[in-house]
């Protein structure tokens, strides 16, 4: 999955400039970096760590829309459409942050056509995941969609030394990912270690099988 990050972008100059103004922050497992609703006033970069961006829906159930990890930006959407943050931005573990000002961001925008095409590319990109996993919420059944993104949460964050995704998950949030109740994933967790395709470990999950999960995530 091709990620556009624009800060490669940067001039020296602009490099300089950024690091002049920005802001490092330490946000805790559990905390938001960003509310939705809030206006922010600038873009994070995330230096370590990794979080989740979620949405309340109509009855106060939380939807995990996406996860985000070291070398990731926020906050560039709201910069340049001038509304407020549209998602949640939760820590999954301790992280990293710094925060640069939107007028610097607004500068290089103006200055420096690479950085703001990316910026485009970026949003783009996220456009195209938002709308790829609108269609699989209404169109795969939950099976697959559980496959699917076990399969995405490898992708994204890799393993650790023992071979499980580099990620810790409660039950409840891989339940809000896939747009189902907390017992059902469990239960399909289960059915498919029973199966023999991934493995369970507390709260660990590791991959044993990757073209039977691939399989099941395309509906076979």
């Amino acid at each position: 999955m091709k990620r556009f990050n624009p800060l490669n972008t940067l001039t020296h100059d602009e490099l300089e400039r950024f690091s002049d103004h920005k802001t490092s922050l330490i946000i805790k497992k559990g905390e938001n970096l960003m509310t939705e609703g809030n206006s922010i006033n600038g873009l994070y970069c995330i230096q370590d760590g990794k979080c989740k961006l979620t949405k309340l829906n109509t009855n106060g159930k939380e939807q995990i829309i996406k996860f985000i990890k070291g070398g990731d930006i926020l906050g560039h959407r709201s910069i340049l459409s001038e509304e407020p943050v549209g998602l949640n931005a939760t820590a999954l573990e301790d992280m990293r942050v710094c925060f640069i000002p939107k007028g610097d961001i607004l500068e290089s925008i103006k200055d420096n056509p690479q950085f703001s095409l990316n910026l485009i590319k970026n949003i783009s990109h996220q456009l195209s995941h938002a709308n790829t996993s609108i269609s699989q919420m209404a169109q795969k059944p939950v099976k697959d969609r559980l496959a699917e993104t076990l399969l995405s949460l490898e992708e994204i964050f890799g393993v650790d030394n023992e071979d499980y995704i580099d990620v810790i998950l409660t039950r409840e949030e891989i339940a809000n990912t896939i747009g189902t109740a907390t017992e059902s994933a469990i239960r399909l967790l289960s059915n498919l270690k029973k199966d023999g395709v991934i493995d369970l470990l507390g709260k660990k999950i590791k991959i044993l099988n990757k073209n039977a999960l691939k399989n099941i995530s395309e509906g076979y």
